[in-house]
């Protein structure tokens, strides 16, 4: 069934409340302070499971970004209890940087300084700054992003190095998880360093992360989109010579609207331009990943065929959030419908219908993945995002 912008725009409202609702009844660790660290399929909190810093940046950005659409005190409330507990624990006093986990307590757990974590931690600070002036908030992400230039930085051949020890050392183990590949360079780092980045400039207009936003932008143009498809490497060695084939869906359509408002956020014209007609390209490379009930694969291997039959709940949110985007730079409404097929499928599929928010994910069969509700991966990020980004967007069509 075919929904008008305003109802969608009504659907997102709706969503994005019943995604933070989910957060704020389940979530708050009573006993330790912050957020449990997991809650398993079941809805079962696993209450002495560890704290991951990308899961508790990502709690604050979505809690700071939902009051700065809706003016809600209570997201602003959960905001808070997020940033004094990142505060406190993640944060390495002694040399900079947060910590990639703590235990139940926030005692320091892994203690390596992962640079996707780092960022996230600049993304939700800034974010929280907006809504607060926290003037603790804007420092601390200053700081991250100066010790991130000073140590991740790669001075010969442009962007960042994926993870170093507590103590900014190099680490023989670079990956994020176990299934990426041990390489010094990812996309996915480094498209997470752009959006922070971006977010920062929001509120702190200093001429040089205008140009490492740029620098970045350039890194996407020049290594990590492939020209003739349109799709990403994802890993990369020092010198950016791709080390990984594999196509990510979710990654590449989160891509093609994030690159585009890093360019106009910092209004660099020429970049504006290139980034909307490649964020169209991206867009169509992608409908190869789109299934027939709406829903988006998860990845494909090239030079083995190879399709994982899954459809993981957080490429849904960027498809969302993506064919939107496509839609607004060209009016051809088979974009539109797309948005709105993943909504659908969203809906229909991906919602947890028992206990609310949206599974990990769903099998070929339709079967729900048995995987976390909450965890160091799962969290309210992607899906409060593709709300709060799609509201924006039909209030700023209605204008």
């Amino acid at each position: 069934m075919k929904i008008n912008l305003s109802e969608y725009k009504a659907a997102m409202q709706d969503e994005l409340k019943a995604i933070l609702s989910f957060w704020m009844k389940y979530t708050v660790d009573e006993s330790n302070g912050g957020f449990v660290g997991r809650i398993d399929f079941n809805n079962k909190i696993i209450n002495e499971a560890p704290k991951g810093a990308v899961l508790n940046a990502r709690i604050l950005w979505s809690f700071s970004a939902a009051y700065n659409l809706t003016g809600n005190k209570t997201y602003l409330e959960f905001a808070q209890r997020a940033f004094h507990y990142i505060n406190t624990y993640f944060i390495d006093k002694d040399h900079r940087g947060v910590y990639w986990s703590v235990d139940h307590k926030g005692k320091p757990l892994d203690t390596k300084k992962q640079i996707y974590a780092q960022a996230f931690t600049i993304y939700a600070f800034s974010e929280f700054y907006k809504a607060t002036n926290d003037q603790t908030a804007i420092i601390e992400a200053i700081d991250l992003y100066d010790v991130i230039n000073k140590y991740s930085y790669d001075t010969i051949n442009g962007g960042y190095t994926e993870a170093f020890t507590k103590e900014w050392k190099t680490l023989n183990d670079l990956r994020l998880s176990d299934k990426d590949a041990n390489e010094k360079k990812s996309m996915n780092t480094h498209l997470h360093l752009l959006e922070a980045f971006t977010t920062l400039y929001k509120i702190w207009r200093y001429e040089p992360v205008k140009k490492k936003i740029a620098e970045l932008s350039r890194n996407f143009l020049q290594y990590i989109i492939d020209p003739s498809t349109h799709h990403q490497y994802l890993f990369f060695d020092e010198q950016w010579q791709p080390k990984s084939a594999t196509i990510s869906y979710g990654h590449d359509i989160e891509t093609a609207w994030l690159l585009q408002e890093a360019a106009e956020v910092i209004e660099d014209e020429d970049l504006m331009l290139e980034t909307k007609l490649l964020a169209v390209k991206i867009s169509d490379a992608v409908r190869k990943g789109l299934d027939n009930d709406g829903g988006l694969w998860y990845e494909y291997e090239p030079a083995t065929e190879h399709l994982i039959k899954e459809k993981h709940m957080w490429p849904q949110a960027e498809a969302m959030v993506g064919y939107f985007n496509a839609y607004q730079n060209t009016n051809d409404e088979s974009y539109l419908d797309s948005s709105i097929a993943s909504w659908q499928f969203v809906q229909q599929y991906i919602h947890d219908k028992q206990n609310g928010e949206w599974l990990w994910g769903i099998k070929e069969n339709y079967e729900s993945m048995q995987e976390d509700k909450v965890g160091i991966w799962k969290c309210p990020y992607h899906n409060s995002r593709a709300c709060i980004e799609i509201i924006k967007r039909i209030n700023h069509l209605e204008k």
